[in-house]
């Protein structure tokens, strides 16, 4: 199966396995909000797939 490319370019897979995203709502209304809760925004969040998930959406990256 081929992996689906636009999931691709938005996810980051780590040398683990786990597979990292931008948090969503993020990029909006940052010039009021503490710089802690801008730098928290920051990272990405894990995203919680199962082996089923991965081997059908990346399935080239496993």
């Amino acid at each position: 199966m081929k992996t689906n490319k636009s999931f691709k370019k938005r996810v980051k897979t780590t040398k683990t396995g786990k597979v990292i995203v931008r948090g969503s709502g993020i990029n909006h209304f940052n010039a009021k909000a503490s710089r802690s809760s801008q730098l928290e925004k920051k990272g990405g969040r894990t995203l919680a797939l199962t082996t089923r998930a991965k081997r059908r959406y990346l399935s080239n990256l496993d």
